[in-house]
């Protein structure tokens, strides 16, 4: 399976538990306290750069915001990335250039 689908596969399991606390009603909100911040650092970690911290910042608001949870956001996010903007590979390798004196 290649990076950029194993990214969905993750994005989409993250989206499933973090729709999992409408089945506690009562507690549901005070777990989204919990899963918040760490779903916006995987966030940055699966999509570095801008797009990323722009993400991460949705899906911490998402995911403390009653009502929203059912919103896939990392689901989402892996559309944007590599079908709507069109990116070819899951990360970006940097290029090298070499100063010659």
């Amino acid at each position: 399976m290649s990076e950029k689908y194993k990214l969905l596969t993750k994005g989409i399991a993250y989206d499933l538990i973090g729709m999992v606390s409408y089945l506690f009603p009562g507690i549901g909100p005070f777990i989204d306290i919990l899963w918040a911040p760490f779903v916006a650092s995987q966030m940055t970690k699966m999509y570095p750069g801008k797009q990323g911290k722009i993400a991460a910042v949705v899906v911490f608001l998402e995911e403390l915001s009653p009502g929203l949870d059912i919103i896939p956001t990392f689901t989402l996010t892996w559309l944007y990335v590599f079908v709507w903007k069109g990116e070819k590979t899951a990360h970006q390798e940097p290029i090298e250039v070499e100063i010659v004196e």
